[in-house]
Parts: C-alpha cells; sequence; structure tokens
C-alpha cells in the first residue's frame, strides 16, 4: 500500500479563525509543505448561516505521507479541531480532510452517499478528481467549486510534491 499526500480544504470567514486552524492543523498532522492562497467559496450559501458570509476555502497539503486508512483518524481530528474553535456551539471553520495520489483526488466525509465508500468508524471515502494526462478530471458527483477547477493549480502542485515524496516517474504521457 503506497503512502498519500494528505490535505484539509479549510473554509472560513476571517483570516484570524484560519490561522488558528492551521496551527492546530500542525499540531496534530506535522507541517504544510504545499497551500494554496484562499479563494471565494461562493457556489452555495449553504455554510453561510454557521460560518458567516464571505467565506473563502484554501487548500493546505502536509509534509509527511501517511497510509490511506490513515484518513479514518485524521477525519475525526478535524472535527474535533472544528468544535474547539467552534463558538456558542456554531462551527467558525469548515475542515474537509482528503488525500490524494497518483490517480485520484479525494475527500473524508461523515455522510453516505451512493458515490462513497465505507472506511470506518463512520467515515465514508468520495473520490472528487481523477488524474489523468497531467490534468484533473470531474466526476459525475464531483462538488462544484472543485468541478469549476478552482483548486486545479493547487492540487497539481500538492501532486507534483507528493510524485517527488514518492519518488514516482511522470507518467508518459505528461
Amino acid at each position: 500500500m503506497n503512502p498519500v499526500k494528505l490535505y484539509v480544504a479549510v473554509l472560513f470567514a476571517a483570516e484570524a479563525l484560519l490561522a488558528q486552524a492551521l496551527v492546530a492543523l500542525e499540531a496534530r498532522f506535522g507541517a504544510v509543505d504545499v497551500r494554496g492562497a484562499p479563494v471565494p467559496f461562493d457556489h452555495t450559501d449553504y455554510y453561510a448561516p454557521e460560518l458567516g458570509r464571505g467565506l473563502r476555502r484554501t487548500i493546505a497539503a502536509f509534509a509527511e505521507l501517511v497510509p490511506p486508512p490513515f484518513i479514518v483518524a485524521a477525519k475525526w481530528a478535524a472535527r474535533d479541531i472544528e468544535r474547539a474553535l467552534s463558538q456558542a456551539g456554531r462551527r467558525r471553520v469548515n475542515l474537509d480532510v482528503g488525500f490524494l495520489d497518483a490517480f485520484k483526488v479525494t475527500l473524508a466525509s461523515f455522510k453516505e452517499r451512493g458515490n462513497k465508500v465505507y472506511l470506518d468508524r463512520d467515515v465514508w471515502l468520495d473520490i472528487q478528481l481523477t488524474f489523468e494526462r497531467g490534468k484533473l478530471h470531474p466526476l459525475p458527483w464531483t462538488f462544484p467549486e472543485f468541478r469549476a477547477a478552482r483548486y486545479d493549480a493547487d492540487l497539481l502542485r500538492i501532486r507534483a510534491r507528493y510524485r517527488e515524496q514518492s519518488r514516482l516517474p511522470p507518467h508518459p504521457a505528461e
């Protein structure tokens, strides 16, 4: 089983909350080695009542490669961090944990759906994107912001770092 690159998509309204979330995430998962610029999260207002308006999302990947089953513990740890940063029972950040490898970008979830695979401890794995010929490709269920390619440059940088760490040769078509 090849190790994978753990990342977290952090949804936030205030820079101070992003900073607090990143400190807590690094305390749990180690140093961030690739981080994308925050981009507007405006495909839905689903999170606005809880997290506020003017939401942005950034993706941060961690330096240490992990075994794929670690995603279960990582999802629970992210929930603990969300709760620690909450105020009056309301989350102030949303932390979507996932991993990527040479073939795919995934997200972990506590929600069962037809396209997700059960792992353990109420955690489901959802493949959001696949890599083919150096590009990301959405699937029918891919979240709109991932489908819109807002994070593609960051995810490709994370994948390049993963390939360096894994010592994987470039794909012939890339």
